[in-house]
């Protein structure tokens, strides 16, 4: 739990950054045009992937009203990632079975999508139906991965949204 918390936490810190802005630029009518997020190539860079993954969860936060909870694997086969991936998937099925208050997000992304989407698939295995109404889940993976996941999601009726990692 305390990775997850010091992942979480890791992941936020742009946003908080973003949120310091001065009173005077926010006070000028801004339009807003997000900035192209491009995957890293190194799929071992965890702290490029994790930016990325803040990148494109920003670009889905529209009727966000709270945090969202982010869940990364990391690419590998070591038996500390393989470790660090049970307790994730450990965490994400714990929190899907105790239910998001609605407006709420969870995002998921790995360098690894299979990886993450049999995490995504195994965790909503718990959920009940409807009970993820008004839950944004996001998940930042292959296409390949998409309706797999999407499927798995579907029951609990949270809005599922997929970006193709690119």
């Amino acid at each position: 739990m305390k990775n997850l918390f010091r992942i979480a936490v890791l992941l936020t810190l742009p946003l908080f950054a973003i949120s310091a802005c001065k009173k005077e630029e926010a006070a000028k009518p801004a339009v807003a045009v997000a900035a192209p997020v491009t995957m890293p190539a190194d799929p071992n860079d965890t702290a490029a992937w994790k930016n990325y993954l803040v990148g494109v969860a920003k670009q889905n936060m529209e009727g966000i009203r709270q945090r969202p909870y982010f869940y990364y694997l990391p690419a590998g086969d070591s038996p500390e990632i393989l470790e660090q991936v049970d307790r994730q998937i450990s965490d994400v099925t714990d929190v899907v079975g105790r239910g998001i208050l609605p407006g709420n997000m969870i995002a998921f992304g790995s360098p690894d999508s299979t990886r993450m989407a049999d995490g995504i698939i195994e965790a909503f295995k718990v959920s009940r139906p409807a009970s993820l109404k008004d839950v944004r889940v996001l998940f930042i993976g292959a296409a390949a991965d998409e309706q797999r996941v999407r499927d798995a999601v579907t029951p609990s009726a949270a809005e599922f949204v997929f970006v193709e990692a690119k």
